[in-house]
């Protein structure tokens, strides 16, 4: 005799069915998995705001938490290399690379060294093109004509607003960046524009003679600053118009002398942006080691956290759980280097973090060689993306009081996600929730989703893990038929 299904059947037919039917069990999984086939193909979406709710996260105006993640790598806006001219970067090649992993944020690098060299070697490398052109009669000190501090090259820029463009078509979003001071601190300045040899202006961004100009990051040197913030309006005037942009100030240029002017900087271009249509997040990040509160306490929108060369780094092993008092970009840039395995990927994206690789990328990296886990830290960012995607993002946060093993995101009630570093068995707090719960394991070293089970709400309750090694455990809700 037929009986109308109960909500039990349905339970035991997407259990019979696999995972494929654990997303069809919940028509908002549905909705999210059908959508997630079109991102890659859909342009990016915004200007981002700090999500007014969840604000670990940004928003594109939907409502939505849009999280991100990447693998960035220097040379991806000026040619770097041992020749001169370096070699050409592949733009497209690259926006392949980052599609086919499913990322969707790019860091895109400035240098202001024409060519430098480095404590760490004697290495020559050279960098092109430059905001500025060099049409000096006279020769800076790389025998090339001077840079003209008043005329912006129009090839820079043009390529900055392309690659923006071309990005945002793919629906990744790009932070601009507007300075560069790690060079300051660790490379020769004899490339630098504003050495006092290399342009038309005579302006020396070397004020006490130490061969670093660090000056030009401080507010020390008015004609500098000025030259700074003309170029700040160029960068805006470029691209104010596209959807996809995020700025950041500069690179690991050391707090202990440009505090002021990064803050100043940040100031500068919200209050510029603020005349336009269109306003975009502005951003800090650290170096190691680095004083992570002056970041906190900054007026900027989003931020990325140094490591401690002192000791083994918190964000390296076990990432602080983010707070939500600015959005967090985690980058191993500034924590390693290059440095980082998918356990800390997952790990940052279970603490309400936005985690980003450095990465070598290629053959012509004139840093670090590639990894050998490269690959593998690609798919997991990639991954955490997918799970962004597919889950409320917007309503969860950090709990790491709700699974044993401390890595928890989770709207408690509706969805939890659990990571178990070390795989095995994890206790997952479900005495507040009520009612069934569909259940997918994720192999993440695999990255192979395995059967599903179901679980009851009530109580804590034991789950292992059906696969040797680290395991993501989702959570969800059953809707009610």
């Amino acid at each position: 005799m037929w009986r109308p299904p109960t909500r039990r059947h349905f339970l035991h037919i997407a259990i019979s069915a696999g995972v494929a039917l654990l997303f069809s069990f919940s028509p908002s999984l549905a909705r999210h998995k059908a959508s997630e086939q079109k991102s890659s193909a859909s342009a990016a979406k915004g200007p981002l705001r700090v999500h007014p709710k969840n604000p670990r996260y940004f928003t594109d105006g939907s409502g939505k938490a849009v999280y991100l993640t990447a693998a960035h790598t220097w040379a991806n806006l000026q040619d770097i290399g041992f020749t001169d001219p370096p070699p050409a970067f592949d733009y497209t090649a690259y926006l392949d690379f980052l599609q086919k992993h499913h990322h969707n944020f790019i860091r895109l690098w400035r240098w202001e060294l024409s060519r430098w060299t480095e404590s760490r070697d004697k290495h020559v490398r050279y960098c092109a093109p430059h905001p500025w052109k060099r049409t000096g009669k006279e020769k800076a000190l790389d025998g090339k004509s001077k840079f003209d501090l008043h005329e912006f090259d129009p090839v820079y820029f043009d390529r900055l607003r392309s690659r923006v463009k071309a990005a945002g078509e793919r629906g990744i979003y790009v932070s601009i960046m507007l300075f560069e001071g790690w060079g300051l601190t660790f490379a020769s300045w004899d490339g630098h524009p504003f050495n006092v040899k290399n342009n038309v202006q005579g302006i020396n961004g070397d004020a006490n003679g130490d061969g670093k100009g660090i000056e030009t990051h401080t507010l020390k040197i008015p004609r500098v600053t000025r030259i700074q913030e003309a170029y700040v309006r160029k960068v805006i005037d470029t691209v104010n118009d596209l959807d996809n942009v995020l700025f950041e100030i500069a690179n690991e240029s050391n707090f202990a002398h440009s505090k002021e002017w990064q803050y100043h900087m940040i100031r500068y271009v919200k209050a510029y942006e603020r005349k336009k249509p269109k306003q975009h997040p502005v951003g800090m990040t650290g170096m190691l080691p680095t004083d992570n509160k002056v970041m906190t306490d900054s007026p900027a929108d989003w931020i990325s956290p140094g490591g401690d060369t002192s000791k083994e780094s918190p964000y390296r092993i076990d990432p602080p759980t983010a707070d939500g008092k600015k959005v967090i970009v985690l980058d191993t840039d500034h924590i390693w280097g290059v440095g980082g395995g998918r356990d800390w990927v997952w790990k940052s994206f279970l603490r309400g973090h936005n985690p980003i690789w450095m990465d070598p990328y290629d053959r012509h990296s004139v840093w670090e060689p590639l990894p050998a886990n490269a690959e593998n830290v690609r798919r997991s960012l990639g991954e955490t993306r997918r799970f962004a995607q597919r889950m409320n993002l917007a309503e969860m946060t950090p709990h790491t009081e709700l699974a044993s093993t401390k890595f928890c995101l989770a709207k408690p009630g509706s969805e939890y996600l659990v990571y178990l570093p070390r795989g095995g068995a994890v206790t997952v707090d479900l005495s507040q929730a009520r009612g069934d719960f569909a259940v997918l394991w994720h192999n993440a070293a695999t990255g192979k989703a395995v059967k599903a089970s179901t679980a009851s709400g009530g109580a804590r309750r034991d789950f292992k893990a059906p696969f040797d090694g680290d395991a993501v455990f989702y959570l969800v809700r059953a809707s009610r038929r």
